[in-house]
């Protein structure tokens, strides 16, 4: 059979079409009813912030979108197993990834391998929640602002202790900011349990926790416990009586768990832009609003070159923090 230069791009174009791999045949029917899209995300399933958000995020998108979204739970060292395997993930739609600060800005700095990298593995599609740190007191101590918790450090240097959930959590890595930028000397506590923190400075073992909105308001709100400043640019719509750090007179002590949705490298512009145009509908709705700000989230969204921006930002500004405080996971 001769082969002419026309036949042989036809056969060519054919095989394309066959294989599918084009980023118009791939787009066209995405998402589809009957094939669902898998949203990893790499944390335990079970109800915890990421859990949560993840799951209304993903129900809002299948709305929007006409498809099935499915949480797929992969938790382990604070997510990089999870985003490792996004990351290997084919670049078709039918994986993304949903993740925050510390998979995507903390991570690099402190583990010395990973099995993705938050800039080259993945394409970004939008910023979806930020539930930023609070710092709180035991309320046995003479402390009402800010000024007088940073008084009273520098007065007992190396005798105020803090809590976290542990080394290279966001409370630690916010307590490490905090002494940078306000020249204090304090003791950081790591603890396997939020719960435990939380109990041992209610009981005063411990005198402060850097702690994320979420995990706190409870005892906030029954008074167990005394707000100092949220660690945002904005006040926290559950909290709206606690003023920020920046009011305060500190507008660099920001430190929140922000959360975000990607896609493997590669996958195809239409279904980024697709996406984030609905992530952004979704993040204007009332409704999610609402239900976010009772999580103690302030929603977000922007475009995919928003979020590149943010995250590139984000690993400069933690990688010093981490180095500065010799901070290390192996």
């Amino acid at each position: 059979m001769r082969i002419t230069r026309r036949s042989f791009v036809g056969l060519l174009a054919s095989a394309t079409l066959a294989c599918g791999y084009t980023s118009g045949a791939q787009a066209s029917d995405w998402p589809s009813a009957h094939k669902p899209v898998y949203i990893i995300v790499p944390a335990p399933g079970g109800g915890g912030t990421a859990d949560t958000i993840s799951r209304l995020i993903a129900d809002q998108l299948g709305k929007k979108l006409h498809g099935n979204f499915v949480i797929d739970s992969h938790g382990g060292a604070n997510g990089s197993i999870g985003a490792g395997l996004a990351a290997s993930a084919p670049p078709d739609g039918s994986k993304l990834l949903f993740s925050w600060a510390g998979t995507l800005a903390v991570n690099p700095s402190l583990y010395k391998k990973l099995p993705y990298d938050p800039q080259k593995s993945f394409d970004p599609i939008g910023l979806v929640a930020d539930v930023p740190n609070i710092l709180v007191v035991n309320n046995e101590l003479p402390i009402h602002n800010l000024a007088d918790f940073i008084k009273y450090a520098k007065a007992n240097p190396g005798k105020v202790n803090f809590g976290s959930t542990g080394n290279g959590s966001s409370m630690h890595l916010a307590g490490e900011l905090f002494m940078r930028e306000t020249g204090t000397k304090m003791v950081h506590v790591p603890y396997n349990s939020p719960s435990q923190g939380t109990t041992d400075l209610i009981s005063g073992q411990i005198q402060c926790m850097f702690q994320l909105i979420p995990g706190i308001i409870g005892q906030i709100q029954g008074h167990k416990v005394r707000p100092i400043g949220v660690m945002s640019t904005q006040r926290s719509p559950s909290l709206p009586e606690v003023p920020t750090m920046a009011e305060q007179g500190y507008p660099d002590l920001l430190s929140s768990t922000w959360f975000a949705l990607l896609a493997p490298k590669g996958t195809p512009k239409d279904i980024i832009e697709r996406t984030n145009k609905a992530l952004n509908e979704i993040l204007k709705d009332p409704e999610v609003k609402k239900k976010l700000a009772a999580m103690g989230a302030s929603t977000l969204g922007g475009t995919p070159e928003d979020l590149s921006k943010h995250m590139a930002a984000e690993l400069q500004k933690w990688h010093k923090v981490v180095t500065e405080a010799h901070i290390q996971i192996q």
